[in-house]
Order: C-alpha cells, then sequence, then structure tokens
C-alpha cells in the first residue's frame, strides 16, 4: 500500500470555537490492530460540545483532538496477529476499548474501565480518512447492511444498553425525555425489546413528528413554562397510566426531576444524558415511592444486538439521518448539528464518495 502518496485528512478541535480540517499522518497498525479507511462518521451531542466548550462533564481538551467516534470503514491492512478480518472487510468500529486486565474489564463491564480508550475523548476519534483500531472492536458488517447504518450502530448501542440496564421487558409503558437522536434510538430499541407503550417528550414539535415516524405510541411538547405537576397529568393520560419506565435523555436537571415525578411508584429511571455534574434532585421523593434511579454510560457487549436488529430490518436507523457532507465540509456539518439548522437530527460525514463502498445502493 503506497502510503506516502495518499493523504489523511482529518476534522480537528483546537479549542472552544477552534474546529479545523487538516491533514495529519496516516498511522500504522499494531499487530493487532486494522488500519481502515474511513467511510461514514456520524456527529454526536459530544463532539459539538468540545468546539462550543472545550468538553463535557469531566472530559475536558487538553490538546488538539480528532473528533468522531460514530463510524463505519474498510479495513486495507491488517495487524499481524490479526485473525478475524481481512483487507475489504466492511466494519462498524466500536470506539470504546478496555484495558482488559482491570476488574471491570474482567467483569465484561468495560465501559467502565479507567484506563479504557474512548475515540474522541481519552484518545484521538476518527473523523478523517485514515484510521487504526483494535482488530476485536471492529464489527463485519453483512451485505445488506449500509456503511451509514454501520456508523449509526453507536449511538443505537448507546440504546441497547440503557434499555438494558432500564430492564425494558416485554409490556411495559417506557416515558422517553428528549427526542434528540439518543432519544430517538432508545425509543426504537424499547420498542424492539416489547415495550407496549411509550412516550415521547421534547420542546420541538418536529422532533416529535420523526418520533412519530419512527413508532411512538405518543408524544408530547412541552414548554419550560410549563408547571410539572400539569405534564405529569398528561403523561399519564397518554399512556394511560404512569409508565414503567422513564429513561432520561437530555440531562437537564428539569427532566430529571420530572422523571421522577411521572414515573409510577416502584418503578425505574435511568439516567442517559449528560448534564451539569451537580443538578438539585428531589432524591427523597424517589426515595419514598421506590423509584430505582438507573445511569447507563455508553454502552458494553451492545454492538452484536445493535448490528442484529438493523441486519434483520427490526430498526431502520436511516430514517435518523438528516444531512450528509463531505469531510472537506466538516465545519458546516458541525454547524448544521450544532443549531439544528433544516430540521438537523442526525449528520452524517462521508470521508468517502457516497455509495463507494455499500454493494447495495442506499443512499
Amino acid at each position: 500500500m503506497a502510503q506516502r502518496k495518499l493523504k489523511n485528512l482529518a476534522g480537528v478541535v483546537h479549542g472552544v470555537e477552534d474546529f479545523r480540517v487538516e491533514e495529519i499522518p496516516i498511522p500504522k497498525p499494531q499487530d493487532h490492530e486494522v488500519l481502515l479507511e474511513m467511510d461514514c462518521v456520524g456527529i454526536c451531542g459530544s463532539d459539538v460540545h468540545y468546539i462550543t466548550h472545550g468538553g463535557f462533564g469531566d472530559y475536558q481538551l487538553k490538546e488538539p483532538l480528532v473528533l468522531g467516534h460514530e463510524s463505519s470503514g474498510v479495513v486495507v491492512d491488517v495487524g499481524r496477529n490479526v485473525k478475524t478480518l481481512k483487507v475489504g472487510d466492511r466494519v462498524a468500529i466500536e470506539p470504546a476499548i478496555g484495558c482488559r486486565t482491570c476488574r471491570h474489564c474482567k467483569a465484561g463491564r468495560y465501559n467502565l474501565c479507567p484506563e479504557g480508550a474512548y475515540c474522541a475523548t481519552t484518545s484521538h476519534g476518527n473523523l478523517c480518512n485514515y484510521y487504526t483500531h483494535a482488530a476485536d472492536c471492529c464489527f463485519k458488517l453483512p451485505p445488506n447492511v449500509s456503511m451509514e447504518e454501520g456508523a449509526l450502530l453507536e449511538p443505537l448501542a448507546v440504546a441497547v444498553h440503557c434499555c438494558r440496564r432500564a430492564g425494558v421487558r416485554l409490556g411495559n409503558t417506557v416515558l422517553v425525555l428528549g427526542a434528540g437522536p439518543i432519544g430517538l434510538v432508545t425509543m426504537m430499541v424499547a420498542k424492539a425489546m416489547g415495550a407496549a407503550r411509550i412516550c415521547v417528550i421534547d420542546l420541538m414539535e418536529s422532533k416529535l413528528e420523526l418520533a412519530k415516524s419512527l413508532g411512538a405510541d405518543a408524544t408530547l411538547a412541552v414548554s419550560g413554562h410549563d408547571a410539572q405537576e400539569e405534564i405529569v397529568k398528561r403523561i399519564h393520560v397518554l399512556l394511560g397510566d404512569a409508565p414503567d419506565i422513564s429513561i432520561e435523555c437530555t440531562g437537564a436537571e428539569a427532566c430529571v426531576q420530572l422523571g421522577i415525578a411521572a414515573t409510577v411508584a416502584g418503578g425505574v429511571l435511568t439516567l442517559v444524558g449528560i448534564g451539569a455534574i451537580h443538578q438539585r434532585i428531589p432524591l427523597t421523593t424517589a426515595l419514598v415511592r421506590e423509584i430505582d434511579i438507573r445511569t447507563a454510560f455508553r454502552y458494553a457487549n451492545c454492538y452484536p444486538a445493535a448490528l442484529a436488529m438493523v441486519a434483520n430490518g427490526t430498526i431502520d436507523a436511516r430514517k435518523l439521518i438528516t444531512h450528509h457532507y463531505e469531510l472537506k465540509d466538516s465545519v458546516q456539518a458541525f454547524k448544521t448539528s450544532r443549531y439544528g439548522l433544516d430540521g438537523a437530527i442526525k449528520v452524517m460525514i462521508h470521508c468517502q464518495p457516497i455509495n463507494k463502498n455499500n454493494p447495495q445502493q442506499k443512499i
């Protein structure tokens, strides 16, 4: 492979409001890695936060960082110890890599590994032309799954993990707070896991219309001026009763409070959205009503399930994609995602020509 003739453009954040597309070196795969020609990279809210705030939560920008972690690519070179993949394989990339030796990794909860690497947070992301990754964290795509769908496995894995943590089962009623990309995929996965009725709430009617088209049984538009008690009543009417499970996907303090108030006594509130580190939460209210407050951080062992749901047609994740951009136009792509221009939900950046690596044209 004549790497010296190739260019590796990348989307790099240097600081707050300082995002650039620039050339970086082409890496070489280590023994257990593969070199990938990147195809699709979706924009996540955490990527946007690096540009707008220099990071999120405990993850703060310390030096220039290549963004991107919702991704797919094609294997173009393999390390000498790689046996499971070969050149030409199309793969989805799980961005979380545990150390494999700590107590969390040994227990299969590598998302909690304190020494692990994660694209675009603790290590560089893959919004670039060429990128190396651990081979065992790359999942081969079947012919009927597009590169765009491969990139969408990352947010789908988040949804699988949070629904598992919430304990979604056949017949449950579920409230999803927030109709952004994670809220929407969570609704879709909860439906696939057997939820009987799902209500999605959000501030924006346009997002709720999309939620309806994706399978939400009920939607509710709220505003910052609505009284919590009134919102709770409307949710209960729409679901027929208080939800068994509420899944909070915004990180907003008011939504966490609403989740506690709306959930049935003895039910479950699962927190997925990452908001302010310190929030005012009515814990005593949750205590006396025996509401289990659970948290879900990223995912562990969820990519196979996410891939299966896409491959067998249970979930059509492509409906989430509203915009397509080339890698060279990443600055504009991030503006579109950041400001929700033209009804943006999921913005996809193509590092290769669209459909170059799709056996069946999907776009």
